[in-house]
């Protein structure tokens, strides 16, 4: 493979010289660096990247940092932090494992945004002490080098329960996300706020993991136990989902005999019937803002803390009892 020490040595010029030249460096005269280029293309010289992008210090790439890719949500997400960064100049990777973490260390990216239960809090933090710019959407750090863009999640929980509640139900079944999950852990403490404000209320927590199987576990559940109507919160609209499909094919009724809402207004939700109740708010502004903040971070310029709010969706799948 060609080297620079290869164009340098076939021009007559230091190796400095070579690199102004490739960059564009008005330090080499235009002679000089036409020569050098012609040099570079004869014997088909192709810079390394790396160590280009490691001496600019920039690089000029983002890193997405996810959980898995499983699931409508991520689509509008990653959409949204795409379309802010191509504006600026700046290009998307997605990751997903421990692996792809050496991407910041080894200057790969320019900075990330992580949505990412294995990156650990500490591995963080370690790395904003080290100088590298992260934007978190699913935990709460405080440092110099993080930046912070919650959903609103409390609010969300808050709104989708006190719902139930002024529609009569008394009787409430949740179904948590993966224990680990930031997003579930806010959302089951707002939950669990709203009912001690409003007793007595039977609440039944059933573990589940984000997935609509699990909301399907939930369903059967939920239907052997049954004696009178009852209300079903879902932490996020795929488990809601999967409620909803074994219920249909049970001889109980969404909105009759099980009340359901969900949280993320996934668009087929709006095709149920009845219409799946849930809290919504835009994925789009939230990867849009992440994106955003991160740059702004990046460029040392003044943050203000966001939040992503939310609002309540009624739908046909909750009545009063």
């Amino acid at each position: 493979m060609v080297s620079i020490k290869d164009v340098a040595k076939k021009a007559g010029v230091s190796i400095s010289t070579v690199s102004y030249a490739l960059n564009g460096n008005t330090k080499v005269n235009a002679e000089t660096a036409s020569r050098i280029l012609a040099i570079a293309k004869e014997l088909n010289y192709i810079p390394n990247a790396a160590a280009r992008n490691l001496k600019r210090r920039e690089t000029k790439i983002i890193g997405a940092f996810l959980t898995d890719f499983k699931g409508a949500f991520y689509g509008e997400l990653l959409q949204g932090m795409k379309e802010v960064l191509n504006k600026h100049d700046y290009d998307l990777i997605v990751c997903s494992g421990r692996q792809s973490h050496r991407l910041l260390p080894e200057k790969i990216i320019d900075g990330a945004i992580v949505l990412d239960a294995f990156f650990t809090s500490e591995e963080l933090l370690l790395l904003a002490d080290r100088g590298h710019k992260l934007v978190v959407l699913d935990r709460e750090l405080k440092h110099p080098n993080i930046n912070q863009v919650l959903l609103d999640n409390k609010a969300g929980a808050g709104l989708a329960v006190e719902y139930l509640i002024e529609q009569g139900h008394r009787k409430i079944y949740i179904v948590s996300g993966p224990p680990d999950s930031f997003d579930s852990i806010q959302r089951l403490q707002a939950v669990k706020q709203t009912m001690d404000r409003n007793q007595p209320i039977e609440c039944t927590i059933i573990q589940g993991d984000f997935r609509k199987s699990s909301g399907e576990q939930a369903a059967q559940k939920i239907m052997e136990d049954y004696t009178e109507p009852v209300a079903v919160f879902c932490l996020n609209d795929e488990m809601a989902l999967g409620v909803y499909s074994a219920v249909q094919q049970s001889e109980f009724r969404i909105g009759e005999h099980i009340h359901l809402i969900g949280f993320d207004n996934m668009e087929l939700t709006h095709y149920t019937q009845p219409r799946i109740a849930t809290i919504d708010y835009s994925k789009h502004k939230w990867g849009a803002v992440a994106s955003e903040q991160l740059l702004k971070l990046i460029a040392s310029e003044e943050l203000d803390t966001e939040r992503i709010y939310v609002t309540l969706i009624k739908g046909d799948s909750v009545h009063q009892k």
